[in-house]
């Protein structure tokens, strides 16, 4: 191919010096420019049996070598629009260039990983840990999804269209797990396709990006009741004599988070120097929430404060300088479906089941107003505490009995 006075071309070639046992060898695509030849590594292999050097192809008819030849031709095509694409905007071309902006390496020409890479590298002592977990889970489905479905290990920002988007959105809810997890459910998948827009939004504000892909992409969560304890279940766990030594700890760390609205990560930090005497001269926890690091003041219930003399000269707690002798989330976990098995729940009782369980059935069920329930969950919009106040039919039904008597009794003056 000769153009403008340059001469371009592209040929893939087995590296038979690096065969392996086996008898693979990696297969590389060779851009000659002007004469100069630059090698790009396309990430496959195959036995120098099934390889035809003249057309610099595979050769064979099994549905392996089908996709390989697939694979190749549109790696192939991927060097030749980005040469032509680099012929339209009168950027200087060589082989280095090419192959720096096909494999995504280019500096000058912002891609997606390096977005994402810089986005972590940016929040990583802003966010909470499980927070980065959540989005370093994003950036590994969003790698599948240019690997399996664009044959590619990034993308140029300036190619990020609302297609993408949807066809991003479409492959999550196909992906079929290879290990033991269970396929995403659309909560899920709008959480990635949430954690991708907030990314984007920073190549925007960059100037990385002169569009945002996302400006026509709407959201749709399914509405999910929030799992929590009512009052029985709650005195049942309470009142149950347990005679195995882990099962009495992480029920008590269980129901301090019911009456105090902890998360996990939050009671695993919660030392002695964070409980403080309040305003009312009684026990407070003063604390922030981990995830978003907001202020937290809870006033201790006396069960709670019950709770907090049990553990206080608790070895391992002294050891650890926490008010707890906390243990991972997974086994705490674990064991609370034990508990639930011998306190007779039926629920998947989950350790933030315990926070779900102080917003419903220890606050707002006892007329604990909202904007209370807000402050103590350490929540920055009141609309998200608005979601357990849906669930609290009980509390509703004994308004409704109280209004009731009321209109009953005005009647009666009247």
């Amino acid at each position: 191919m000769k153009t403008a006075g340059i001469t371009f071309g592209v040929l893939f070639y087995l590296k038979t010096q690096k065969t392996t046992i086996q008898g693979s060898a990696p297969i590389c695509a060779r851009v000659t420019v002007n004469g100069k030849r630059t090698e790009i590594s396309v990430k496959r292999s195959v036995k120098a049996a099934e390889w035809d050097e003249r057309k610099g192809m595979a050769k064979g008819n099994r549905k392996e070598i089908i996709e390989l030849n697939l694979f190749l031709n549109q790696f192939k095509a991927k060097i030749i629009n980005t040469y032509q694409q680099m012929l339209l905007n009168d950027a200087a071309i060589d082989g280095p260039a090419i192959r720096d902006r096909v494999l995504g390496t280019d500096n000058t020409t912002p891609t997606l990983m390096t977005l994402m890479d810089y986005h972590n590298e940016q929040q990583m002592h802003k966010l909470a840990p499980g927070t980065m977990k959540n989005y370093h889970t994003t950036q590994r489905y969003v790698k599948k999804f240019l690997l399996e479905k664009l044959y590619r290990n990034d993308i140029f920002l300036s190619q990020l269209k609302y297609k993408f988007i949807l066809d991003f959105e479409r492959f999550l809810f196909n992906y079929v797990p290879k290990d033991h997890q269970k396929p995403l459910n659309n909560n899920g998948i709008m959480k990635h396709i949430e954690r991708l827009r907030k990314m984007i939004n920073m190549a925007v504000k960059l100037d990385w990006l002169a569009k945002d892909p996302f400006a026509s992409f709407k959201k749709h969560f399914d509405k999910v009741e929030r799992e929590c304890l009512n009052i029985q279940e709650l005195t049942a766990m309470a009142n149950k004599e347990f005679t195995i030594e882990r099962l009495k700890c992480v029920r008590d760390m269980f129901l301090f988070s019911c009456y105090t609205g902890l998360s996990y990560i939050e009671l695993a930090e919660l030392t002695p120097n964070k409980i403080i005497t309040g305003i009312d001269h009684g026990l407070w926890i003063s604390t922030s929430r981990a995830k978003t690091d907001i202020a937290v003041r809870v006033p201790l219930l006396p069960k709670a404060t019950e709770l907090l003399e049990k553990y206080r000269d608790d070895p391992r707690s002294l050891s650890n300088g926490t008010v707890f002798p906390v243990i991972s989330n997974q086994r705490m976990n674990g064991y609370l479906k034990e508990i639930a098995d011998l306190c007779g729940i039926t629920k998947t009782l989950t350790f933030h089941i315990a926070r779900h369980t102080f917003a419903t059935t220890v606050t707002l069920s006892n007329g604990v107003p909202i904007e209370s329930v807000s402050k103590m969950l350490g929540h920055t919009s009141i609309r998200t505490t608005q979601i357990y106040a849906k669930v609290v039919e009980h509390k509703l039904s004994e308004d409704m009995r109280n209004l009731e008597l009321r209109m009953s009794g005005d009647v009666l003056c009247n």
